[in-house]
């Protein structure tokens, strides 16, 4: 995939690093949204065939300006509309994130670290409190899987300037890794993105393997290539005892915007085109074969199914299907 200097410079520094960076948000929210996201810090678990899957909330963010978001190239009032169809705010909206652990054996799988450090202020970046709290330390993590560079995803490699997970080794795809150490980047609204990724990623460089479409993480976890939201955004699906589950990251980035209708442009999506295709292609398969899936920024615990509709897709929440 290449993404020509048109749509970099369309990919404006707010849309790269917007559900990373505090001071996108109104100082009152900011407040607010810290004390909610404090006691919202913490995981669900559940074994799923031969792993055992923990969620974990890095917190939450409230936004202002929903259409200046989603359906940019809609009308503010036909976006509004769908947001009060659905019961939702039509002035502000709320950003989840869930970073998931997967055991598997003797390995302790994290996918995507969270806002990390940066983001305590507002009330995110509780990834790290979240793990120890479901009864693990940085140090258990063996394999850190990074679905794409973004800020909110990135985050938490370090901590105090040190290995947020000391004893990990990290896998990526090599064209997200080789966009973002891109320097022809500098001087351009993404920037701040570069500098971020040269900061959080690069020095673990020694320790990265690289994974495209097909290759496995480990036995049953397999690598899907979900390109548009970044140039090698990818999901995972996992696979045993006969179940399929689909960490579907940022593939849709709201549970009604996003996904009822998958086609709207999302200010997110480095190639708009590409990353509406992605979200048919992707939840086609997820509604069609009925399997759950776990989508980064879905309301927390973040697990649910799709069932299909004319326009696009509805969420359903997961209650006890992986409980029992």
């Amino acid at each position: 995939m290449s993404i020509s200097r048109r749509s970099l410079f369309q990919f404006s520094a707010i849309g790269a690093t917007a559900l990373a960076t505090p001071m996108l948000m109104q100082r009152a929210a900011e407040a607010s949204d810290a004390d909610a996201s404090a006691s919202l810090v913490g995981s669900k678990t559940f074994t799923f065939g031969d792993f055992e899957i923990t969620v974990m909330s890095d917190g939450h963010r409230i936004v202002p300006n929903p259409q200046g978001i989603f359906g940019q190239e809609q009308t503010v009032e036909t976006v509004e509309a769908l947001l009060d169809e659905n019961f939702l705010p039509t002035d502000r909206m709320q950003f989840n994130f869930a970073p998931t652990l997967v055991r598997s054996g003797s390995e302790l799988i994290l996918f995507d670290t969270g806002n990390g450090e940066g983001g305590r202020e507002a009330g995110v970046g509780q990834t790290r409190a979240a793990l120890m709290a479901a009864g693990y330390q940085p140090e258990d993590v063996t394999i850190v899987v990074i679905t794409h560079m973004h800020g909110d995803h990135i985050g938490g490699l370090t901590e105090d300037g040190a290995p947020g997970f000391p004893n990990a080794r990290y896998v990526t795809n090599a064209t997200e890794y080789d966009f973002w150490s891109d320097s022809a980047l500098i001087g351009t609204p993404a920037e701040s993105s570069h500098e971020n990724f040269k900061a959080k990623v690069v020095p673990f460089a020694d320790k990265m393997t690289f994974v495209n479409d097909g290759d496995s993480v480990v036995s049953g976890i397999t690598a899907m290539a979900a390109f548009g939201h970044t140039p090698g955004h990818m999901i995972y699906r996992i696979e045993s005892g006969g179940r399929q589950l689909v960490l579907a990251a940022d593939t849709a980035n709201h549970y009604v915007l996003s996904l009822k209708r998958p086609d709207w442009e999302v200010r997110f999506d480095m190639d708009k085109a590409a990353a509406a295709q992605t979200r048919k292609r992707v939840f086609d398969m997820i509604a069609t074969d009925r399997v759950g899936f776990v989508g980064y920024h879905m309301p927390f615990p973040a697990i649910g199914f799709v069932e299909k509709l004319d326009t696009g897709y509805r969420f359903v929440p997961a209650s006890y299907q992986f409980d029992i």
